[in-house]
């Protein structure tokens, strides 16, 4: 199951894609999908599949070799030293996978503050009540 299509990604990236890139970009919809369900499964479907479009556009890049990567946050050239550069976020490396988090706190599931201690379920109820 996945929450956009490969019509989705092509509108807007603004661009067709070929046979290998269209199975690619399905792959990565489906695997999108399974990221964003096992983080915020009760997440409303509209927002999954903006979610969905940003993680896989985010991983295919521009498509384009002259153009700056897509999640780079600064660039340089030059040109008879044939120098290129990029600079790209911290939350991620290009062709990953991965919630920004922009897309966490569209999901729902933004910065928490607290703690949970998965061994707290088996301390047995009233076990550190008050005594008398």
């Amino acid at each position: 199951m996945t929450y956009a299509t490969i019509d989705d990604i092509s509108r807007r990236m603004l661009r067709e894609f070929g046979s290998d890139e269209e199975t690619m970009c399905e792959s990565l919809l489906e695997d999108a999908a399974v990221i964003i369900d096992s983080v915020a499964p009760d997440a409303p479907e509209e927002k999954k599949k903006v979610v969905s479009c940003r993680m896989v556009m985010r991983a295919l890049g521009s498509g384009d070799d002259y153009g700056v990567p897509l999640g780079a946050s600064q660039g340089s050239t030059s040109a008879l030293g044939y120098s290129q550069s990029w600079t790209m976020s911290s939350s991620g490396g290009a062709g990953e996978l991965y919630l920004s988090k922009m897309e966490k706190k569209l999901l729902g599931i933004g910065n928490r503050i607290g703690s949970y201690s998965p061994v707290q379920d088996l301390i047995p109820e009233g076990c550190f009540e008050a005594m008398p």
